[in-house]
């Protein structure tokens, strides 16, 4: 109980809390951007499959620990492009599921861009063991409930533009809000998980040169609630179209080192490390987080590179 009570406090006492807890943010997503974006369903001519484990805050008891699984693919006849994604992040007493299915309609730009308009629908799921907590407030209707649980369905847009070596992107996959405190919000007399709406702006390309070596900055803005505006700044080397190598700085919260391999064509691995900026790092050893990805599909097997992005 006393362990469960000290995260509670360290995580209240973090800026990075409301994301960690409301929108789980992996290192990765810069190269699975289904997850911030239903527009990017289907912009890749094969089908993509990712898993990623992320271990967060290591060494401390009761912080997030986030496992996802997404595919998504294009028919390119109907230049339609479909995904789906389910992800689930657990923080403390509290446990989140995400399932969410996307559809994408993707339009020529141009010579060799495309514009991708995006709808993403499904649920999140909410599960709080109250009777885990101790509390001094017996009279709080909250701990009236041993346990309790919310479904909430939701839905969202985004669009995607991209060329061979530039993307850009803005999304609200989750557009409804569900918060008593605020204002045209969706609540309920008993106890509801909140749930903010999410804003996205993503913008990156490939910087290519005359030696075996790419260069891909990229940038994430992120807007959720009452959450002051963050950012990530990203830069990722592509060596000999084998190994990314790359380094992120997560505004007020971390520095990641980021690592990619491509096994062959198809099989992609990767690993990255956060070390912890905020106050809150006094207390763990950082996050780990590890990526599979699997691409089939004839063309991947016309592919001339590596995915970018």
């Amino acid at each position: 109980m006393k362990k469960i009570l000290i995260t509670s406090f360290l995580l209240l006492q973090s800026s990075f809390f409301l994301m960690a807890q409301q929108a789980p943010l992996v290192s990765h997503y810069m190269f699975n951007s289904l997850l911030i974006n239903p527009a990017y369903a289907g912009s890749k001519e094969y089908v993509s499959a990712t898993l990623l484990y992320r271990k967060q805050w290591a060494g401390m008891d009761g912080a997030p620990v986030t496992y996802s699984g997404s595919v998504h693919g294009l028919f390119k006849k109907q230049k339609l492009g479909l995904g789906a994604f389910i992800q689930q992040d657990k923080i403390g007493v509290t446990k989140q599921t995400d399932a969410y299915a996307s559809a994408a309609y993707h339009l020529p730009v141009g010579d060799v861009g495309k514009l991708s308009v995006g709808l993403q629908m499904g649920v999140t799921s909410f599960s709080s063991d109250v009777v885990q907590l101790t509390y001094w407030d017996p009279g709080d209707k909250v701990f009236d409930y041993n346990t309790f649980s919310s479904l909430l369905p939701n839905a969202g847009l985004g669009v995607y533009y991209y060329r061979p070596l530039f993307y850009a992107g803005l999304s609200a996959p989750y557009l409804l809000s569900y918060d008593a405190n605020q204002s045209g919000a969706i609540n309920s007399s008993k106890p509801v998980h909140h749930q903010d709406r999410r804003f996205y702006a993503t913008v990156g390309g490939v910087i290519e040169s005359e030696n075996d070596v790419k260069f891909k900055p990229s940038i994430l803005v992120r807007s959720e609630g009452n959450t002051p505006l963050q950012f990530d700044l990203n830069l990722n080397v592509l060596i000999n179209d084998i190994f990314w190598i790359g380094a992120s700085y997560r505004s007020n919260d971390a520095i990641v080192a980021l690592l990619e391999y491509q096994v062959n064509r198809k099989f992609r691995i990767g690993y990255s490390y956060d070390y912890t900026l905020s106050e809150i790092g006094n207390y763990n050893s950082g996050s780990h987080e590890v990526m599979l990805g699997y691409d089939f599909g004839y063309p991947v097997v016309k592919m001339k590179s590596p995915r970018y992005f």
